[in-house]
């Protein structure tokens, strides 16, 4: 794509990139292309995102990584639309991290998390579609002699309105190629948009359906070896000692290699023989101090802090503390929300090549920028001498974003095995025992009414892990973990939908060995849950109905009442239900979204549910592609009921569990609800699509739950009280 790279430090490339790697938004000016540069295949690039062959096919590229959330084709729609070229001609590309970071990151961000690879993007990829129109309009009219402003561009198609000549775009794209992009261009109001906001079919479904797409656990390379690794079990530990002589003879093995000071890889000709060899290898781990931590004295260190002097505050106004003193009447309630593993249906993998001048890495990443640095950091080279080449992920759901272990890992093996190209592929065990985890937390509720039961006073105070501190501590406030407050906070992207007269939320940071991680929805997971649930704990105390204690709550939240409105109505709130249904509310703001669900479920037997129907509304801003959002919402409840009602990962003798899906299950299709999306969009703002809808489809299952049985369940999974989901 690029024919020289520049030259870039390691160390200065690694420093600039832990922003990135914490995937926040970057504040850049994003520079378009320079002179003619050119793709692989020698198609002239109109500006960074466009390049435009002669037969007309669009390739635009994409720096988002796709995972099956639909970014890809989302982002493509938005380059597009302002392009105005012939959809059906479009095809993409990613870009690598290294050509981006060659050319002053022309790209803009790579990391795909929190819901932001849309929202964080959308102004400078339609800019580089409107760029990219406008100098094409441009090379015709140069070729025609006459004013730009007289020319029109549609469907890869310039006209000259006066005369009614026509050229396409792939004739005129190597003229366009050599102009100098205007500094500024504007884009379409959207109610002009005829792309963005159209049900578009995917661009990479066929490649799934037929095969074709290549996944990073696909990957072949002439003369690859395979690789399979054991990391210590207890986070933390180191290996003490192996023999490797007692596996060396074993078929295909060509290789028993440290890896850091925890791990240790077998290398074979395949990748079964390198995990048989592996399995017979005799290691001898140093646990160390872990060792000693269980799943019973992370709760009670938790538990600690639920009523602890020191505390962060996330959310305050009036004094919370006062108010509940001087109560007519106090609820209060405790919960508690486990460890989860991200358990994409791809393992952890990545395939490297290593020489003293070269290394080359190929693998799946929701950060091509961090990767590209764990690159670097690994092999000690510099920029100009490594790439990273990003294929589609397997899944992602947060595991792939920050932590870039596995490229590490596949580095330090190939850099013992000179020239080789070597794939590392982790095990389901070792994916399940060397997670990122759903942080765990405890939350302790105290709500207070005065005597005509109106609300008076709420402290909500959360006791549990901090993600930043184990992933970014630099992004820290003073000790505290903003994103802990994920739905609770006053303003923002995450802000509370209700007003309360005297609220006090706080955070007692309680890190744990084990590594927490940004897991789909992250934070707003078990803060709905809290929130939600204890809001209709306490219409219920006060003798009122849900919506309508939650209503008199929000009058200065109208976007979060629109969509707690919307499926209310829609779900026939107020009205009968079927016989043995009954419905439970839960609404939040998310990735700067503002979502609603109304859930309907069945109890037999006390403890067997059917949950029948789930009516989900969100107010995203704008809607890219409206049946892609369906998707996601339907997608992302089926994380959050299995996470509901299945999935916990359990600590002992320092480590985890819970091994394969045996232990780790998810719900099934036949138990899958059905889904009535509506989708609202309001205009004005950007919010992210594939993690906000997660968080309500639990706590409205559980009102629900509550409303069928007189139950109130506060930890979770559901499995562990005998609860069933069919």
């Amino acid at each position: 794509m690029i024919t020289k790279t520049p030259k870039v430090g390691r160390r200065s490339f690694i420093i600039g990139s832990a922003t990135v790697g914490a995937g926040l938004a970057l504040g850049l000016k994003i520079p378009f292309g320079a002179s003619v540069v050119r793709a692989q295949d020698g198609s002239p690039e109109i500006t960074a995102w466009v390049v435009i062959r002669p037969d007309d096919t669009v390739v635009i590229r994409i720096a988002r990584s796709e995972m099956g959330q639909g970014t890809l084709t989302g982002l493509a729609q938005m380059v597009a639309e302002e392009l105005e070229c012939d959809w059906s001609k479009v095809t993409t590309e990613y870009p690598t991290p290294g050509q981006s970071v060659a050319r002053k990151r022309v790209w803009g961000d790579f990391s795909t998390g929190g819901s932001r690879g849309i929202r964080d993007s959308h102004q400078y990829v339609r800019q580089g579609g409107a760029t990219a129109r406008v100098m094409l309009v441009q090379a015709a009219a140069d070729t025609w002699g006459v004013p730009a402003s007289e020319c029109s561009a549609a469907n890869s198609v310039i006209t000259h309105k006066t005369s009614g000549r026509t050229t396409t775009y792939g004739k005129v794209a190597e003229a366009a190629a050599k102009l100098t992009p205007p500094a500024n261009v504007s884009l379409k109001d959207p109610k002009d948009w005829k792309l963005i906001g159209k049900s578009v079919k995917r661009l990479d479904t066929m490649d799934k359906l037929t095969g074709v797409q290549v996944y990073g656990a696909d990957l072949k390379l002439p003369g690859m070896l395979n690789a399979a690794i054991k990391d210590c079990p207890v986070f933390g530990g180191k290996v003490k000692s192996f023999e490797a002589a007692k596996v060396t003879g074993m078929p295909g093995v060509r290789h028993v290699v440290p890896v850091g000071d925890s791990a240790v890889a077998v290398v074979a000709d395949t990748w079964w023989q390198a995990k048989t060899a592996l399995d017979a290898l005799p290691i001898v781990w140093d646990e160390g101090p872990n060792a000693q931590v269980s799943s019973a004295t992370i709760a009670e260190m938790l538990k600690a802090g639920l009523d602890a002097e020191q505390a962060f505050v996330g959310n305050q106004n009036g004094d919370a503390k006062a108010a509940i003193a001087g109560a007519v009447k106090k609820i209060e309630a405790v919960y508690a929300y486990p460890f989860q593993n991200h358990a994409p249906m791809e393992p952890m993998n990545a395939t490297a090549r290593y020489t003293e001048d070269r290394c080359e890495v190929w693998g799946p990443t929701q950060n091509g920028e961090a990767a590209f640095a764990a690159t670097l950091a690994a092999s000690g080279l510099p920029a100009d001498k490594c790439e990273f080449y990003k294929v589609h992920l397997g899944g992602g759901f947060g595991r792939r974003v920050a932590y870039q272990d596995y490229v590490t890992q596949a580095v330090l093996i190939a850099k013992q095995i000179p020239g080789t190209p070597v794939k590392l592929l982790w095990t389901r065990e070792e994916d399940m025992l060397h997670g990122r985890y759903h942080p765990v937390m405890q939350c302790k509720l105290v709500g207070a009414f005065d005597a005509s039961n109106n609300l008076t006073g709420l402290h909500m105070r959360l006791s549990g892990q901090s993600i930043l501190s184990a992933v970014r501590p630099a992004a820290l406030q003073d000790g505290k973990d903003p994103l802990t407050f994920q739905g609770l906070n006053a303003t923002g992207d995450f802000a509370i939908g209700y007003t309360i007269p005297n609220l006090l939320i706080d955070h007692a940071m309680r890190n744990t060995h084990v590594p927490p991680g940004f897991w789909r929805g992250v934070n707003i997971n078990q803060n709905a849950i809290f929130l939600e649930c204890f809001v209709d704990e306490l219409a219920h105390a006060a003798g009122q109905d849900a919506l309508e204690f939650r209503r008199k709550l929000m009058s200065k939240h109208p976007k979060h009442l629109a969509v707690l409105n919307a499926v209310a109505d829609r779900a026939g709130w107020g009205k009968p239900a079927s016989r043995g249904v009954y419905r439970g509310l839960a609404q939040m703001m998310s990735f700067n979204s503002y979502v609603a669900a109304c859930a309907e479920v069945s109890v037999t037997a006390g403890n067997k549910v059917k949950v029948h129907r789930i009516v989900a509304a969100t107010d995203p801003g704008y809607a890219v592609n409206p049946a892609q959002i369906e998707r996601q919402i339907a997608g992302s409840f089926v994380y959050g009921l299995s996470a509901l009602f299945m999935e916990e990962c359990t600590v002992k003798a320092g480590r985890i569990e819970q091994t394969n899906f045996h232990a780790y299950d998810s719900m099934r299709i036949a138990q899958m609800p059905k889904v009535e999306s509506i989708i609202m969009p309001s205009g004005g703002f950007w919010g992210g699509v594939g993690e906000p809808t997660i968080c309500v489809a639990a706590p409205a299952v559980l009102n629900a739950f509550f409303a069928a049985t007189g139950k109130r369940i506060r930890t979770f999974p559901l499995k562990n009280h005998g609860v069933q989901m069919v």
